[in-house]
């Protein structure tokens, strides 16, 4: 598969550094992606609809919410790196994560559906970098008033996710 060095800092806003960080400086980024969704997958599956509806704390999402907001930052991310990455100049809004968590209706979703448009999202992320030239991947844009290049924005989605995912297991199945 296809190699994406690892952004450099300057290349996205510092928040950033939490979820690019988590993954190893390897270039390998789209089978981070890959592997995460199985892991994810594996992570819930067979789960009972209860542990799925947890909240480790109050106000804190449930373990289908946090899916769903994996998959909506992801679609979120890929088109600004689409964009980016065909030389959108177009500076770009930011978005609510608890608005969009609130108004998803994941609670009341199956698993199922819920993993199914997952893996859908993911499979056009990758093919999204995949399918970039390679010039793209230094290309850059501005969302929520801060800039970030197309490669960062690749290594957010993965290390956004693999965030969540270290959430679910510390924090809603207990490690």
């Amino acid at each position: 598969m296809r190699r994406i060095p690892r952004p450099r800092a300057g290349e996205f806003p510092p928040y950033a550094a939490i979820y690019i960080d988590l993954l190893p400086d390897d270039g390998r980024v789209l089978e981070h992606l890959a592997a995460n969704l199985r892991a994810a997958a594996e992570l819930v599956a067979g789960l009972p609809d209860d542990a799925l509806l947890h909240r480790y704390a109050p106000g804190k999402w449930t373990i289908k919410e946090t899916l769903v907001h994996v998959v909506d930052d992801e679609r979120i991310y890929a088109c600004r790196a689409l964009r980016f990455a065909r030389g959108d100049a177009t500076e770009l809004p930011g978005f609510e994560q608890d608005d969009y968590a609130a108004a998803s209706g994941a609670n009341e979703r199956g698993i199922e559906s819920i993993l199914a448009e997952y893996a859908a999202v993911r499979a056009a992320t990758i093919a999204l970098f995949a399918g970039l030239p390679e010039a793209a991947f230094v290309r850059s844009g501005v969302a929520n008033g801060t800039a970030a290049t197309v490669r960062a924005l690749a290594y957010h989605i993965a290390g956004h996710e693999l965030h969540h995912l270290n959430l679910i297991r510390d924090r809603s199945l207990g490690g």
